[in-house]
């Protein structure tokens, strides 16, 4: 009987940040390496990665890690985390080839080049368990599950899945190796959650390809499509629509161009016709009725760059009327504010938009119905939902107990939750450090909550300077206090203000020269407080007070 142990280091109780550890024996088996990109409340921040402390402790252990698809959430943390674990690293040719390209975005430095291409037919014996993979449907080529056999049975990671009885063969689940698996004995079934509470089930994408021609040949003027840029499926979808429909297509942006060209070369996007991409030069010389934009935006995420069109700031497209915002993703949860507000910003640019989850639901996720398939053809013993809200994992979990699995086998992990199946029982054994790390520029982890405490007062009530130059051995002000504002108040309209604080500033500094008991600290907090209180009587606000003091220790009279 083998030691098995199930740890969600990301990818739980959220959307996105995939990681999970499983352990058989001594050896680790990571499952995706992910990174979710940040809300509007992490000011500044580029993404956000999991915490690999424990898998920094135990790095001589990793048999390897293991990727389920291509998307930032299951391979965007893979840079870091061979900054510092050298581990080899598996996936499919179109998987291993964007997590190569995220290495190099990254700009992390890391030489690393230890990465196996294998197929859904691939197995690896690594003696403790034998690893398995099989074809699934997602939104991008190469999609597979990850199967660790053990003495004690399979332990089956969906990764992000749905089924769809049309999709082409490049999409195509294996029902039959699901099933093959199923009879096999799954002991434990970790599965996707994203979508468990949806009430609509997902439209095939055959249906969403017919859909999209529609609405290219009845649009009048130009087509701005909004997707999100590993979205093979949707990419090659708009290919076909665009040709057919009689329009040339220009892509915006490195990140659309770099994972075009790598699925191209892998023969999982094909273009219609040769002249089929243009550039931005030629893009202005055509008429609006046959062009199409392809935008995705900074790190493929493209909200951000629609509403720079909206007003007038994107470096290429200016919205005007006739034009339509064609968003052909489906938002989560968290974006359905910013979709709404970049809405709204399209309209006033006099543009239309459509969205594609308006009318139908296309998502990449599966939904109730396709989540009790995915249990009845594998008959887990034990069920553990993960990749999803902690409402989404509840709802996937009352959906495996419908289907016979008793309440005392069903664990909803929280992150670092180390959940050990022994004995024909499951139960959470230790917790792990499994933090979010923040990644801002070239710093990972260097940002915590003091910073982003001041990042958000900085952006909500500015900034307030006070410039002071002293001499301790005279026991004056040689200078100042200059007092300086940034996004608080506009100086020229708040004289009396100013001015009452530089008194402040002044009636402080003198009290601790003439005292015997002088010290820096004491000086710089007693100016914040005397500042923050006057100016939160007068304003109500409360921005950042930035005392600086110099002292002028060779002045002479």
């Amino acid at each position: 009987m083998s030691s098995i142990k199930i740890i969600a280091l990301g990818g739980v109780r959220e959307n996105g940040k995939s990681l999970y550890a499983v352990e058989v024996d001594e050896d680790i088996y990571v499952l995706d390496c992910g990174l979710v990109y940040p809300e509007e409340a992490l000011l500044g921040i580029d993404v956000v990665i999991p915490d690999f402390t424990y898998l920094e402790e135990n790095k001589n252990r990793i048999a390897g890690v293991f990727l389920s698809h291509g998307h930032a959430d299951a391979v965007g943390a893979l840079p870091y985390f061979l900054e510092h674990i050298d581990a080899p690293v598996f996936g499919t040719e179109l998987t291993i080839e964007l997590a190569k390209l995220y290495i190099k975005n990254a700009n992390t430095g890391t030489d690393f080049d230890d990465f196996h291409v294998i197929s859904p037919n691939t197995e690896i014996d690594f003696g403790t368990a034998t690893i398995r993979f099989a074809k699934t449907t997602h939104t991008i080529p190469g999609s597979v599950a990850i199967i660790i056999k053990t003495e004690d049975g399979n332990i089956v990671y969906t990764g992000d899945f749905k089924f769809d009885q049309s999709a082409s063969i490049e999409y195509q689940t294996n029902f039959g190796k699901l099933a093959d698996i199923g009879e096999d004995y799954v002991l434990a079934l970790l599965s996707d959650s994203t979508d468990a509470e949806s009430h609509v089930e997902n439209i095939s994408d055959r249906k969403i390809a017919e859909s999209i021609l529609e609405t290219f040949e009845n649009a009048q003027g130009r087509i701005i499509v909004a997707c999100v840029a590993s979205n093979i499926l949707r990419i090659q979808q708009i290919f076909d629509a665009a040709y057919e429909a009689g329009r040339k297509i220009h892509l915006t942006g490195a990140a659309i161009e770099d994972v075009v060209k790598i699925a191209m070369r892998l023969d999982k996007l094909t273009l219609p016709a040769d002249d089929l991409i243009v550039t931005a030069k030629e893009v202005k010389q055509l008429p609006d009725e046959e062009v199409v934009i392809l935008e995705t935006g900074a790190k493929g995420e493209p909200i951000a760059s629609l509403q720079k069109m909206a007003q007038g700031r994107h470096k290429l497209v200016k919205l005007h009327e006739g034009d339509l915002v064609f968003i052909a993703t489906t938002p989560s949860t968290s974006m359905e504010t910013a979709i709404a507000r970049t809405k709204d910003m399209i309209y006033r640019a006099e543009a239309e938009v459509f969205e594609i989850s308006s009318l139908q639901r296309a998502s990449g996720h599966a939904t109730p119905n396709e989540l009790r398939l995915m249990i009845n053809l594998l008959q887990p013993s034990f069920f553990i939902p993960i990749q999803g809200e902690y409402r989404s994992q509840l709802a996937h979990a009352e959906i495996a107990h419908e289907l016979g699995i008793p309440h005392k086998n069903i664990f909803i992990p929280g992150k670092g939750d180390v959940v050990e199946i022994k004995n024909g029982r499951m139960s959470v054994t230790e917790q792990v450090p499994a933090s979010n790390v923040l990644v801002d520029g070239i710093g990972v982890g260097d940002i915590g909550n003091i910073v982003l405490k001041d990042r958000k007062i900085l952006s909500e009530d500015g900034i307030f300077v006070a410039v002071v130059t002293i001499s301790r051995r005279l026991g004056k002000i040689l200078s100042g206090p200059q007092i300086m504002s940034r996004g608080f108040v506009y100086m020229k309209t708040s004289e009396d203000l100013v001015q009452e604080a530089s008194e402040i500033v002044t009636e402080v500094v003198e009290s601790n020269l003439a005292s015997k008991d002088f010290e820096w600290p004491k000086l710089k907090q007693e100016v914040r407080d005397s500042l923050s209180r006057y100016l939160f009587e007068k304003t109500k606000r409360r921005p950042v007070i930035l005392p600086i003091i110099m002292e002028a220790s060779n002045y002479k009279k």
